[in-house]
């Protein structure tokens, strides 16, 4: 976000030069210690006890945070990004004060910029590490998930994320937001209702990193929406949704993709976590409309979205992380649901396409670099490779698992669709063979034998490509 003013600057022939010079620095900064005491010591009055007592009239008042009250504010924000100036609040109990607007506050705005300074103090583990163990404070933040304003919501997941990174800190704000249910109710909201796609990235960036922690969390949150009626009475309409972690990670990941795919990656791992988990797959496949949204959702995005035919190969590279996991949902729902109606009309062929398209595409983003000088001058380059590698190999083993199930149900009469159509040409299929064996071998002898039927000159040139193939058919 950009509309945070600049920290407060010096000028060299002022009075603030002076005070510099007698020890008014924070740290090496040039940041004012008495300037930033007056900060604070405004946001106190702010909620002091006599200022706190408002009749209904000033309510509405309160709601609204004075311009330079704000300014200042801001600048605090802006400053809290140097370690010296976090280290300083934290001595000087800022994250008590922060807690104490947050509990008695109403200005939105107020409460967005308190949350939004933690969230930069707990960027450092010291002090992430002091604020986590504040059990109090720990209440209120996770309070402030219930809030009504996407913008305190933004800044509280934010410094959720940054505190759940933390190896030190992470199992006490888990255990933290497992004794909370609401925290489950308030995030199903957010991802079912909200149109705020930085907020929706975020939130579900904390909901992959908690499931991603642990997985007991995941499964009482799968759990907890199960326990529900699936239908709910006409005469119970008004009362509160019921919320169900699948649908609503669905939703999130339809507003998300309408406004900005190449953001889509969380949720789509988010799905992949729950698949890791029976009772993960069951939440996807049992309810019918819940099975079919998904996969008409994935399958959509495969076909229409990501490594399209148009697309340069080394597109692969950016997208192979998100296409890992869509691939991965896609061929569990396919292993699981085999028999819906959804599965069956039109989609393997269109799978098919989509698969070999990202073998073929494979090929190219694995070449190393031809200019020697520029891949071998730094061990961190190397290493990047490497993992350029790695998750390029596990796109590649779900890609081959995908196909060969997809092999293995082939019909004549698909086969002789896909020829014709272009989705089995030579090419493809060689590509195809390359990649499915020798662990897939049993799948692609049974897809020559129908080859054969279908067209015995291209089988023919495919055993000849494979000879291992022609040997043992």
């Amino acid at each position: 976000m950009d509309r945070n003013p600049s920290p407060p600057t010096r000028s060299r022939d002022g009075g603030e030069e002076e005070e510099a010079a007698g020890g008014d620095c924070i740290g090496s900064t040039v940041y004012s210690k008495h300037w930033l005491f007056g900060v604070l010591s405004g946001l106190i009055q702010i909620v002091s006890p006599e200022n706190s007592k408002s009749s209904s009239d000033d309510e509405e008042q309160h709601m609204e945070l004075d311009e330079e009250m704000e300014n200042e504010i801001c600048r605090v924000w802006d400053m809290s990004m140097d370690e010296d100036v976090a280290l300083f609040l934290q001595e000087f109990n800022a994250p008590d004060i922060f807690m104490g607007v947050l509990a008695k506050s109403k200005c939105p705005r107020l409460r967005e910029i308190c949350v939004g300074i933690l969230g930069n103090m707990a960027c450092f583990q010291e002090i992430c590490v002091s604020i986590s163990s504040d059990k109090n404070l720990g209440q209120v933040l996770l309070y402030c998930l219930c809030d009504s304003d996407p913008p305190t919501l933004l800044e509280t997941s934010r410094l959720l994320l940054t505190c759940l990174s933390q190896t030190e800190v992470a199992i006490v704000w888990v255990e933290r937001i497992r004794e909370h249910p609401a925290i489950y109710d308030s995030i199903c909201f957010i991802m079912s209702s909200s149109t705020n796609v930085d907020l929706l990235v975020k939130v579900g960036e904390v909901v992959d990193k908690l499931f991603d922690l642990d997985e007991k969390l995941m499964l009482e949150w799968i759990r907890n929406g199960a326990v529900q009626p699936l239908d709910q009475p006409q005469e119970d309409s008004e009362q509160q949704p019921v919320f169900r972690i699948v649908p609503c990670v669905l939703e999130a990941a339809k507003q998300v993709r309408s406004e900005n795919p190449e953001r889509l990656d969380v949720y789509m791992h988010i799905l992949q976590l729950l698949t890791t988990v029976d009772d993960g797959i069951q939440a996807i496949v049992q309810c019918p409309d819940t099975g079919k949204d998904t996969w008409n959702l994935l399958f959509d995005l495969v076909c229409h979205e990501f490594c399209q035919s148009d697309d340069p190969p080394i597109i692969l590279q950016e997208q192979k992380t998100v296409l890992a996991s869509v691939f991965s949902v896609l061929s569990t729902i396919y292993a699981s649901q085999a028999e819906q109606e959804y599965l069956k009309i039109g989609k393997d062929l269109p799978l098919i396409d989509s698969l070999i398209r990202v073998l073929q595409n494979m090929k190219h983003c694995q070449k190393k670099p031809e200019n020697s000088a520029e891949s071998n001058t730094e061990e961190t380059k190397k290493s990047d490779l490497t993992q350029d590698d790695f998750h390029l190999k596990i796109l590649k083993d779900i890609s081959c698992e995908f196909l060969s199930n997809i092999f293995q149900v082939l019909t004549k009469e698909t086969v002789a669709q896909g020829l014709k159509e272009g989705q089995l040409s030579k090419q493809k299929c060689s590509c195809a063979f390359e990649n499915l064996l020798p662990l897939y071998n049993p799948v692609v002898e049974d897809f020559l034998k129908i080859l054969r039927e279908v067209d015995k000159t291209l089988a023919g040139n495919l055993e000849e490509s494979f000879p291992s193939l022609k040997v043992q058919t």
